[in-house]
């Protein structure tokens, strides 16, 4: 399995651990929408897998990595991505 394509885009919601959200292909063929990339207290960045609210209360993930490696993948990928599009954006409002 490969990633194929990531958009990030930057979100100012009034949420400030919520950053931005992410877009992924899986070798050109599945896509994965509403990924959210969150800030932690520690200032580090994650790439939170779609969710949704249970009957029970809790969140869960509606599709997500089934071992670390992968989630390590698409976190990277995500991460790396939002912060190339930050960094534009922080260069532009310079301008």
């Amino acid at each position: 399995m490969k990633i194929t394509k990531v958009s990030v885009r930057k979100v100012e919601n009034g949420n400030p651990k919520m950053k931005g959200t992410a877009y992924i292909e899986l070798d050109d063929c599945f896509a994965i929408e509403h990924i959210r990339i969150i800030e932690r207290s520690d200032g580090t960045l994650f790439a939170a897998m779609p969710s949704k609210k249970g009957g029970d209360g809790q969140y869960h993930d509606s599709c997500h990595p089934v071992n670390e490696e992968t989630r390590k993948m698409f976190n990277d990928a995500v991460i790396e991505e939002y912060n190339k599009i930050k960094d534009l954006q922080d260069e532009e409002k310079e301008d």
